[in-house]
């Protein structure tokens, strides 16, 4: 299969350089209206690809339709997702994309940070392209591969399809999401103008990665409440919200439980934001874990950890909210195994061997599934990601742009 790298690489370095970091603080759809300049370049250049329903809305949403080209009538209808927006954990301004071709194995110093080196005992997946083009960012910046890479294998995928008119698919569903990286993918999504019975997301790892299972995920909230007085006249009286935050900070187990100590089926309990004054101070957690079982007693130890603290503070008081944030989508995926098992195969035609992999996070894929769309999660080479030292290698974009091809092809031939 001839995919045109240049064109993809080119596709994939524009997409990159626009600033569309979302905004875990806003309460707005999207979180930033920033996001919104890639969507509608997306949709221009699905209109001028030919796809006359190619649309954005107000939310940052971009739908097309890649129509069928079969004689058969009753072609499931499927639908490729990616997320236009890149993470708040590292700056997303300014963006300057490197292509290093024909990456010769060695320490890359990114050059407006000579302390940022990407260097292969720290990235052993480099062995993967010595020789090959990779591209990474200039060392201020992350470089956007999450997800801009997804974004530009299916509009690359789509460009495909419609220049080979030999290859058969049936309808073939296009959308972009703004906001994943805050959970909130989905917020706003139209799945009736979607209009899709299964779908992908592309936004995962190494070539030949499919995803079939994610975290299931909670946020967890610890509020203190304290006793306030001036302090000049504090003496047996002040409680101070704040120190038992800390304190309570400081009884989590320093070995495990948390993402630094913790891999595989390992769930966690991870605080990622301190909040407050004397009188009330807020903890704010995620909660992650493969079943719902493990979710819960994660919730159960978390407060007894909080209870234990505060009771050794009379006046004070706390509270502990826990609030879903999304589930594992195997429990979805299980019950329509062709869909997983039509990517594992369409991944052997490009040549690549399948790895069946757990999600230690989330997609757009974990809400979609239980919204009615089964989604299990494709590869696109992304590594390093949220960080300066993200990169990415050209062939994997390439092989994951062959996927989805062959997997369009795939879908036709077994209906």
């Amino acid at each position: 299969m001839n995919i045109n790298q240049t064109e993809l690489t080119d596709r994939f370095m524009r997409y990159v350089r626009m600033d569309t970091q979302s905004d875990p603080n806003s309460n707005a759809h999207p979180t930033t209206e920033k996001q919104k300049d890639l969507s509608r370049l997306l949709c221009d250049e699905l209109l001028e690809m030919g796809l006359k329903d190619a649309t954005t809305d107000e939310f940052g949403y971009v739908y097309a339709t890649v129509p069928s080209n079969s004689e058969k009538k009753n072609i499931p209808v499927i639908a490729f997702c990616s997320h236009v927006d890149t993470a708040p954990d590292c700056s997303g301004t300014a963006v300057k994309p490197i292509l290093h071709r024909h990456y010769d194995g060695l320490d890359i110093v990114l050059p407006d940070d000579a302390s940022q080196v990407l260097r292969m005992a720290d990235s052993p997946y480099l062995q993967h392209h010595v020789g090959h083009d990779i591209i990474t960012a200039s060392g201020n910046t992350l470089l956007g591969a999450d997800d801009k890479s997804g974004v530009a294998i299916i509009m690359q995928a789509a460009k495909t399809l419609l220049s080979h008119p030999e290859i058969k698919h049936g309808d073939i569903k296009i959308v972009f999401t703004p906001d994943e990286e805050v959970g909130k993918g989905t917020a706003k999504i139209d799945m009736q103008k979607l209009g899709a019975q299964f779908g992908y997301t592309l936004d995962g790892g190494e070539a030949g990665s499919l995803e079939d299972e994610t975290f299931s995920a909670d946020a967890a909230t610890i509020v203190v409440h304290g006793v306030i007085v001036h302090p000049g006249y504090a003496k047996n009286i002040l409680v101070n919200a704040i120190k038992i935050a800390g304190d309570i900070l400081d009884a989590l187990p320093k070995n495990e439980w948390s993402p630094e100590t913790t891999e595989g089926h390992q769930g966690f309990v991870h605080p990622v934001a301190v909040n407050g004054i004397s009188e009330k101070a807020t903890i704010s957690f995620i909660v992650r874990d493969f079943t719902l079982e493990g979710l819960k007693a994660h919730h159960v130890r978390l407060e007894k950890i909080a209870a234990d603290v505060v009771v050794k503070y009379p006046g004070a008081s706390f509270e502990y909210r826990a609030t879903e944030q999304y589930r594992n989508m195997k429990e979805v995926l299980d019950t329509c195994p062709q869909v997983a098992a039509n990517a594992a195969e369409a991944i052997t035609r490009a040549g690549l061997e399948v790895k069946k992999e757990s999600i230690r996070g989330g997609t757009d894929g974990s809400r979609l599934s239980y919204m009615g769309l089964p989604c299990p999660n494709i590869f696109t080479g992304m590594q390093n990601i949220h960080s300066k030292l993200e990169w990415i290698g050209v062939k994997d974009m390439v092989k994951a742009t062959e996927t989805i091809v062959h997997l369009c092809s795939i879908w036709e031939e077994k209906t």
